[in-house]
């Protein structure tokens, strides 16, 4: 599982891997309407969502990716936080992140969908993150 490698995204139009959608998990049904107030903030309100609930954990994330736009809106969820971004274009990645860091948004978890991450699941998928998070925070140490 070890084999994805963390990589640079320069600004560009060039679109990620995958159908366009945004995976979002770990968000509560009251967080839900601000991280779409967020959105519409920053230009990207037409990004297809999934709301993914605890239910989904063991589903690979591609098939996440292909479930239809607003599926999991209003149910909760407590799998960490985290966004996983496919088919959005580079520029939109970056204006993304920088309007969750500037909103002081709760941290999440960032990745993208990758031919690689699309075959695992979701649990293991948010393990692997977490696990690199950690490493990066005790390498800052």
């Amino acid at each position: 599982m070890n084999d994805a490698k963390f990589q640079k995204i320069s600004p560009s139009d060039q679109p990620l891997y995958g159908p366009r959608k945004l995976l979002l998990c770990g968000f509560s049904a009251e967080a839900q309407p601000k991280f779409d107030a967020l959105l519409e903030v920053i230009g990207l309100a037409d990004l297809p969502k999934v709301w993914v609930t605890d239910a989904q954990a063991g589903i690979p994330v591609g098939e996440l990716a292909r479930l239809v736009n607003g599926t999991g809106a209003g149910q909760p969820s407590s799998l960490p936080r985290a966004i996983i971004m496919a088919g959005i274009t580079q520029n939109e990645l970056h204006r993304l992140m920088s309007g969750c860091r500037q909103a002081q948004m709760k941290p999440a978890l960032w990745a993208t969908l990758t031919p690689t991450s699309e075959t695992w699941a979701l649990q293991d998928l948010l393990k692997e993150l977490s696990a690199e998070r950690r490493a990066m925070q005790d390498h800052k140490k």
